[in-house]
């Protein structure tokens, strides 16, 4: 009996020496909206007239925060794992806040003209200072030089990474992987110089939206054959291994092992390549020359696409035309997310299954 008074009147530290203090588990989001309410009350009392600034000091009061109050409670050790935690969340908050913000501004003024008139009518006849008018013709040209250029760059980068991956040795795949890695930092308007000089100039061929989709290709290549050698890379040589074993001559186990395997990776790597190219204006204003009227033949005559077609209402400065500007870069925004979704649904469905 008395040694069990003698135990349940000892400290609790006496009784587990590996137990500490903790602050409790709702404390982080406590000290953010006290940091966000310092950061207001700093930045109102500075007179700063951003949002962004008080949200900068917000940050920097959560981070402060955080680490005093965990270093208190306990013990410095914590309080610097805590923190490197909060550094984590305030940049991913920072990456996050002008994403948002691009959405909102773009969608808040995108759809004040956007509606089923302006998805199927072009501009033709319409006056630019006057409301009315559509994207009709930018999409079909978007669609179409977007269409070409993959066609073009997604066959040649494929099967310039799997020769690298697979076959590549010696002083030819050394001179490819530098030509692949120049042509990565090639500017969108050199790539346009160069059709413009190559195939208009020298060749004798008009303005129209192939010539621009060389351009796009041009572009698109170096990104899918990085972004595909990369997945074909974590490919496990186990499994070439095991089919090569098994008497599968390499073309057939590359066709039907290694390539199911990375399927999600390379067309994820296609998309972010014909994301990059559908916003490309420079080769469209070189190359494609705009066009107010629907062109539905790339390979003759002039096109718009919806960059150009962006740029061109821009330009006009009038407000009719900034809300023509506006609809048509929520519209690019929607193309791009739709490809995206649809690469996914399809690598997912593509992918090998895995269990029983």
């Amino acid at each position: 009996m008395s040694e069990t008074l003698t135990q349940d009147a000892l400290p609790a530290s006496s009784l587990s020496p590996l137990a500490h203090r903790r602050i409790p588990r709702w404390a982080p989001a406590g000290i953010a909206v006290a940091a966000i309410a310092l950061g207001c009350g700093v930045g109102a009392a500075a007179g700063l007239a951003s949002h962004l600034q008080w949200g900068l000091i917000s940050l920097l009061l959560f981070v402060g925060l955080t680490y005093g109050i965990t270093a208190g409670v306990e013990g410095r050790r914590q309080a610097r794992d805590r923190v490197a935690t909060s550094l984590v969340w305030a940049c991913f908050v920072v990456a996050v806040v002008p994403l948002y913000s691009l959405l909102q501004t773009t969608i808040s003024k995108g759809v004040k003209v956007l509606d089923g008139n302006f998805l199927t009518h072009s501009m033709g006849g319409v006056i630019t200072t006057q409301p009315g008018g559509g994207v009709y013709h930018a999409v079909i040209g978007t669609l179409e030089q977007v269409g070409l250029a993959s066609l073009i760059a997604v066959p040649v980068g494929l099967l310039t990474a799997i020769y690298l991956v697979e076959y590549g040795r010696g002083k030819l795949a050394k001179v490819v992987t530098f030509f692949v890695d120049v042509m990565t930092g090639v500017p969108s308007i050199v790539a346009g110089l160069f059709i413009l000089a190559f195939w208009i100039i020298i060749l004798g061929f008009g303005y129209s939206g192939f010539a621009g989709a060389l351009a796009l290709a041009i572009l698109m290549m170096p990104v899918v054959v990085r972004s595909t050698e990369e997945m074909l890379k974590l490919v496990p040589n186990e499994l070439r291994e095991a089919s090569l074993a098994l008497g599968v001559p390499k073309w057939r186990t590359i066709l039907k092992v290694v390539l199911p395997t990375s399927i999600g990776g390379i067309l994820t790597g296609v998309m972010l390549a014909v994301a990059r190219i559908a916003g490309e204006t420079a080769p469209v204003l070189l190359l494609v020359f705009g066009n107010q009227l629907i062109n539905n033949n790339p390979f003759s005559g002039a096109q718009s696409s919806l960059p150009y077609y962006v740029y061109e209402q821009y330009t006009n400065g009038n407000d009719a035309s900034f809300d023509r500007a506006w609809a048509a870069a929520l519209v690019l925004i929607a193309f791009v997310m739709i490809l995206n979704l649809v690469a996914r649904g399809i690598a997912r469905w593509k992918a090998p299954k895995t269990g029983r």
